[in-house]
């Protein structure tokens, strides 16, 4: 694992129906993430926030709120978080709201392409993300990002990291879904994507999932995670736009991000859709800074 950190914060809800998101930059600095960070040795690098389009708080245009805004954000976001891997650090954004994944994931998948590193995503979410604007609900773009990564949806997103599709969906593994609209499910069938959904986990537990989420990865494979605080039980993680019940528990949680820890490939991070004003005295953000704790080798005994 990389020895210098560098913090991305990205304070925007463009693509969530709800406001606030905008807010969790600062709510992870307030919960004291640099200063974790050090704890374990790290240097780390504030770059503050990427400045981009007000909400306009619109509805749907063809499909798609927001549209423009969303690809400038992602745009700028695509820029910094590649700058960073290139200069040998490892990224963590601060979201924002789950459209942001767009400009994140493409920009790391870039880079693996340029640098010949295999790429495995790990989606930890309630949701799939695989909406189009001909299967989705609502227009907002937080719906989408897997499905733009996969190069389903407007050019104007699909070919942010210069190439569509910006990443194979064989690349990634979706963690905790439960919540996946009625014509998303038939696409996510019809695509083939490997999702990890918490009747899986309930079946097999969280041991055996990662397992399988993260088997097959070499010396040269980049792992990026990608963490939508919503993927967290509501119970313990009130902090979110979009709270689905039934998600994961604290432990496991828990152990999720131990055993990516246990790989030493994390390479790059995204923490997305905390949304302090949903949030009881900053308790999510305080929660996602000790999960990612743990993701940076926190553990209750010396191991192995």
């Amino acid at each position: 694992m990389k020895k210098t950190i560098s913090l991305i914060g990205v304070p925007t809800d463009i693509g969530a129906g709800a406001r606030g998101a905008s807010m969790g930059p600062e709510a992870l600095r307030v919960a004291r993430l640099t200063e974790m960070l050090v704890e374990h040795g790290l240097t780390v690098l504030d770059t503050g926030n990427i400045a981009g389009a007000a909400n306009p708080w619109q509805p749907p245009l063809d499909g798609y709120r927001h549209l423009p805004e969303v690809q400038q954000w992602n745009e700028s976001l695509h820029d910094a978080m590649y700058a960073e891997l290139n200069a040998n650090r490892l990224p963590i954004v601060l979201g924002g709201d789950h459209c942001l994944g767009i400009g994140s994931i493409s920009a790391v998948a870039k880079y693996c392409r340029e640098q010949g590193k295999k790429l495995r995503v790990l989606w930890l979410d309630a949701h799939a993300d695989f909406n189009t604007s001909d299967l989705t609900p609502t227009g907002n773009i937080h719906g989408m990002p897997v499905a733009v990564l996969c190069g389903y949806g407007p050019e104007v997103l699909t070919r942010i990291g210069g190439t569509t599709p910006a990443m194979n969906y064989a690349d990634i593994r979706q963690i905790g879904i439960r919540s996946v609209d009625a014509g998303e499910k038939r696409f996510v069938q019809q695509v083939g994507l490997e999702v990890f959904d918490m009747r899986y986990i309930d079946e097999m537990g969280m041991k055996h999932t990662m397992q399988e989420a993260l088997k097959d990865m070499d010396d040269n494979t980049h792992l990026h995670v990608s963490f939508d605080v919503d993927f967290l039980d509501p119970a313990i993680a009130p902090g979110v736009g979009t709270t689905v019940a039934g998600g994961p528990s604290y432990r496991e949680a828990q152990l999720c991000m131990e055993m990516i820890a246990d790989t030493g490939k994390l390479a790059s991070l995204d923490i997305m859709e905390l949304n302090p004003a949903f949030d009881i005295k900053n308790q999510t953000a305080l929660l996602a800074v000790d999960l990612v704790d743990s993701l940076f080798g926190k553990s209750t005994l010396m191991r192995d």
